[in-house]
């Protein structure tokens, strides 16, 4: 054989080697795909299922190129890409199916429901150039081995149940320009997550729970990605400390997109840290902790910036100017900005001031040069009369002007901005008539024009048949809220032409005659209010079956109440109306014994008025008992006034159906809430309860007077007649708000109550959340009941007019900060809202300095302090571990919630831990309240938190002490402790080793390896998951760590969660 022959003989072998080979990898990578294929259980659109078949091969040893989502090579006939992406497809993959796809480049299984863990094994698919799971259910942590994937280019895990430390290393990963791992669970130092990145261009982390600060951040942390990354979003994380250092912010040379909001990042803004980033156009740094000026730079056109976002922080000063030629979006909302309003604005299409401190007249805005599309300027203090707007707002479609202190008449707002969608200018002093092209316009969705001084009837354009032609759909208006203004009139049945409606409110106005049957048109209508006004007549049977709230108190209807609105409460009918006809099975809002007429009326029997005759005869007997003691105590303790109480004028009152008024008066000596005072003709008692005792101070003794049911012994007053404790004297031990949570009997003691003017009005009333709406008047004639008190001051319930309860928390004189800096930090309380927390629903500043009013919704529910040491007689069984565990897990996302926001609680303890509903859900209360106090009254609330045992150690020794994070988190690992220990923080506990308090005793135990002896008895024994409370035990001890070993809340919670039973 020749040499040529023997070179073409080799050459024909090594092509024939090369065709078995590539037949067998084609055959190999299709039997890989069908197992892959079995771990899919549902396949809504038949694309997997229906195509990934051999029998759909023309040649069963060809790359399966027609089975969809699959791509091959055309050269090597391999498997390149698989694209599954929004199928909607189920299951549970198995990845080490795939390793025999040894050309695989691009891997998409974005948007499906797909489920299991990543192998490690994934790390072999060298392939690798583009891997896309997001939007799935993949759960686990991500393996270390991804990054051998060293050729991969973009990486997208985001939006799973991913968890774990996130693999710290992604320097072998030199290609990645796309790093998206966010909406997962994944945690990590941040400062070492950038060491670790190489050439990157987007990282996005948002939405887990990395943590550390980013002013640590130095140089060499981030060298490997300054001079490429273009976006980086790490908001909604456990960031804290201060923001990057100046030299290192300005290394981000191309940087495009910051997103930093939804952290604790506090601290200023370097100045000139923005000043060379060319590049940046969307900054998001809102809800974090950052203080002091807004930069110049960033509202000028230093930097090229199109939104900025710093909402939600304590930015002071004033904007004088903003004259970026660039901004689209700007956001400065909730902060503590002051001043007026910026003199000049540029160009900005959306521009949100909201909830700041900025006065001055809102006509500044005629100057501005921009073309709005949404404006908003609520809860400032600005004034004057509202221009004409010019041709700059012709674009405009929402207007929020809600809680200024605006005057004068509206002007016709639709004539220059006829796209307006929704408009808000609730809470000002307009007065005059309102335009009527409101309720013509074709855009407008939504009006408040709410407590105002709004005066003449209703402009509903009437309807003719010629217009019904000409217009044959309804407009769109779907929100109309005129309430609290002197409307008057009737109101028109072309009310029905607003078809769309599913909110109208027109209540506390002055109109009046019979309600049109036209309202029944309103099919779609949720929320109807007309109470306070003057309609007569019937309630039109044929109003929408859609309604949840409706509410026709305090006119003069008359009929009967149509069996479609039967099972609405009796509050939602009276006060007033008295010539309407009440069903015998009307429901109440009010089970106590004590309730209106009407309600008396109904269901009174024979009984029960033989049963309220013998108990109000026992009740007056022991009044006059409470009457002698007290005026003995009076005497011996020298009061500057002497008590006075008359029978005769107290009996007036009560059958003339009226309810005692005690805002004239102030009590000059804290009272605990159980004690009796009388003063001339008016009587208050309080219904706490004394846990321990058998005295039940809070059952009420009914008296049947002229059909008048009056509690006898808990005469109602109007909360705005009531002046708490103005004295610094600290809570009884009888309080169920005292500093233990070991009761005794409750107690009496005398009050002195001093006359003051009748001005009930004189203060002024914050709303913090629209959604409920009410007024100082409603407020000061809202019966009240005292709960109980703190050292911040005596809480009571209030009923308003329309059924809704409020806890009232009346604050102590001289605990508070001057009215511009308490309403500063209120707003900031009062935008908290989470489940697991009470939110505040407003705030009264009165004239004299002993009316400072919190008011918040009434939750119904016992505090954990009572769940845990309440003692005879029992209303509770013991809390079981899983309960136990619960309220804990409920407590630490409640904290997270306030510590992502910015906000400590402050003053953490189980006495301001509710448990409501059969679930025993949490609601913390008395959150953030230090933000209000001068410096005086956070000293007191934190001694008071050390005699409790739940101050953190460092704020024993620091020279100012202020709350911080970590001591909550330390307070919280108390409040662990007596969940596990059923031992109040406040125990002296004796042992081996001496006397020790709760946390010394638990941590002694665990070092001696005895930590189930600590364990409460209730749950140690039985069936209860002893593995779990050593868990919980852990975490306890871990939260009282010192500062700089101590956890943050996020750790804890994410600790609690990993708990299994």
């Amino acid at each position: 054989m020749t040499h040529s022959s023997l070179i073409s003989f080799f050459l024909l072998v090594f092509l024939f080697l090369c065709v078995v080979s590539s037949s067998r990898g084609s055959e190999l990578e299709t039997g890989s795909l069908l197992e892959f294929k079995k771990g899919i259980s549902d396949d809504p659109l038949g694309k997997i299922i229906a195509t990934w078949k051999l029998s759909s091969l023309s040649d069963s040893d060809s790359c399966p190129d027609s089975w969809t989502g699959v791509t091959c090579d055309p050269t090597s006939g391999s498997v390149i890409s698989i694209d599954l992406s929004q199928m909607g497809l189920t299951g549970d993959l198995k990845f080490n199916t795939l390793l025999n796809l040894k050309g695989l480049q691009n891997l998409s299984l974005a948007g499906n429901n797909f489920s299991g863990r990543l192998v490690p094994a994934l790390g072999s698919m060298t392939s690798l150039k583009y891997l896309d799971l997001s939007r799935n259910s993949f759960i686990g942590p991500i393996p270390r081995r991804i990054m051998d994937l060293w050729s991969l280019n973009y990486l997208n895990l985001s939006r799973n149940k991913f968890e774990g430390w996130l693999p710290r290393s992604f320097r072998n990963l030199q290609q990645l320009r796309v790093l998206d791992l966010h909406s997962n669970q994944l945690k990590g130092d941040i400062g070492e997550v950038f060491s670790g990145l190489r050439n990157v261009e987007v990282v996005d982390f948002s939405v887990n729970k990395f943590y550390g600060g980013l002013g640590g951040v130095s140089v060499e942390n981030v060298s490997g990605i300054v001079n490429t990354m273009k976006a980086m979003n790490l908001s909604h994380n456990g960031l804290d400390g201060m923001f990057f250092q100046r030299d290192v912010m300005g290394l981000f040379k191309s940087l495009e997109v910051l997103d930093l909001s939804g952290n604790a990042i506090s601290g200023e803004l370097p100045a000139g840290s923005f000043g060379d980033l060319m590049n940046l156009k969307f900054l998001r740094l809102g809800n974090n902790q950052l203080f002091g000026m807004v930069p110049e730079e960033l509202l000028q056109s230093v930097t090229p910036i199109q939104e900025l976002d710093l909402s939600g922080n304590g930015f002071t000063g004033s904007i004088p100017a903003i004259n970026s030629t660039t901004l689209n979006v700007l956001n400065l909302s909730l902060n503590n900005l002051s001043g007026s309003l910026p003199s000049s604005l540029r160009s900005c299409k959306t521009l949100d001031l909201s909830g700041n401190m900025i006065s001055g007249d809102i006509s500044v805005m005629k100057n501005w040069e921009t073309s709005l599309d949404f404006l908003d300027l609520s809860s400032n203090k600005l004034s004057g009369s509202l221009p004409n707007l010019t041709s700059q707002f012709e674009g405009l479609n929402t207007l929020n002007l809600r809680n200024n202190l605006l005057v004068g008449n509206l002007p016709s707002l639709l004539e220059t901005s006829p796209g307006l969608v929704a408009v808000d200018i609730s809470s000002n002093r307009f007065s005059g008539s309102i335009p009527g092209s409101f309720f013509t316009s074709s855009n407008l969705v939504s009006l408040n024009l709410s407590s105002n001084q709004f005066v003449g009837p209703i402009p509903l354009p009437a309807s003719s048949e010629s217009e019904l032609f000409v217009l044959p759909t309804y407009p769109l208006m779907e929100s109309l809220d005129l309430s609290d203004n002197s409307f008057e009139g009737v109101l028109p049945s072309d009310i029905s032409n607003l078809g769309r409606l599913t909110l109208l409110n027109l209540a506390n106005n002055n109109l009046s005659g019979q309600l049109p049957t036209a309202l029944g048109k309103l099919s779609d209508l949720e929320h109807l209010d007309l109470s306070g006004n003057k309609f007569n007549g019937h309630i039109p049977d044929n109003l929408s079956s859609r309604l949840v709230e409706f509410n026709v108190s305090n006119n003069d209807l008359s009929g009967s109440i149509p069996n479609n609105l039967r099972n609405f409460p009796l509050s939602c009918f009276r006060p007033g109306n008295h010539l309407l006809i009440i069903p015998g099975d009307m429901p109440s809002t009010n089970d106590n014994s004590g309730q209106s007429t009407s309600v008396a009326k109904h269901h009174s029997s024979k009984n029960s008025i033989r049963v309220a005759i013998i108990v109000a005869s026992v009740g007056a007997a022991l009044m006059i008992v409470f009457v002698l003691l007290a005026y003995h105590r009076a005497q011996l303790q020298e009061f500057h006034g002497r008590t006075k109480f008359s029978g005769q004028t107290v009996g007036k009152d009560i059958k003339e159906g009226r309810l005692p008024s005690l805002f004239n008066y102030h009590s000059n000596v804290q009272r605990p809430p159980t004690s009796l005072s009388f003063s001339n003709d008016h009587l208050l008692t309080s219904k706490s309860k004394s846990l321990s005792g058998p005295q039940e101070f809070a059952n009420e003794i009914t008296e049947q007077t002229e059909g008048v049911a009056v509690g006898s012994a808990s005469v109602i007053p109007n909360l705005m007649d009531i002046h708490p404790a103005t004295s610094g004297r600290k809570s009884s031990p009888g309080s169920p708000l005292s500093s233990s949570p070991r009761f005794i009997e409750a107690y009496e003691q005398p009050v002195k109550l001093d006359v003051y003017s009748p001005d009930r009005l004189a203060g002024e009333l914050f709303s913090l959340d629209a959604s409920l709406a009410f007024t100082a008047e409603e407020l000061s004639r809202a019966p009240a009941e005292v709960l109980g008190r703190s050292s911040h001051g005596t809480l009571y319930k209030a009923t308003l007019d329309n059924g809704h309860m409020l806890t009232v928390k009346w604050l102590r004189v001289g605990l508070v900060k001057h009215k511009k800096e308490f309403a500063k930090e209120v707003k900031k309380i009062g935008s908290m809202r989470h489940p697991n927390i009470v939110p505040l629903r407003a705030y009264y500043w009165g004239p004299r300095e002993q009316e400072r009013l919190l008011l918040a919704d009434y939750t119904q529910g016992d505090s954990l302090s009572l769940h845990l040491y309440e003692s005879t007689p029992r209303r509770y069984s013991p809390l079981s571990f899983i309960q136990r565990l619960k309220v804990a897990v409920d407590v630490a996302r409640g904290l997270l919630h306030l510590h992502d926001r910015g906000l400590p609680h402050g003053n953490l303890k189980p006495t301001n831990i509710l448990l409501t509903g059969q679930d025993y859900n949490v609601r913390l209360t008395d959150y953030g309240l230090h933000r209000l106090m001068t410096p005086a009254g956070i000293a007191e609330q934190i001694l008071n938190l050390g005699a409790l045992g739940y101050r953190a150690p460092e704020l024993a020794i620091a020279s100012k002490p202020s709350p911080s994070f970590k001591a909550d988190v330390y307070a919280f690992g108390v409040i662990l402790m007596e969940l596990l220990t059923k031992r109040s923080a406040g125990d002296i506990i004796s042992g081996q080793s001496g006397a020790v308090d709760l946390t010394d005793w638990v941590r002694l135990c665990d070092q001696e390896g005895r930590g189930m002896d600590c364990i409460d008895r209730d749950i140690a024994g039985g069936e209860e998951p002893t593995k779990a409370m050593d868990d919980l035990l852990t975490i306890s001890l871990r939260c009282i760590l010192p500062v700089n070993e101590r956890p943050n809340i996020r750790q804890v919670f994410d600790d609690l969660c990993s708990i299994s039973l």
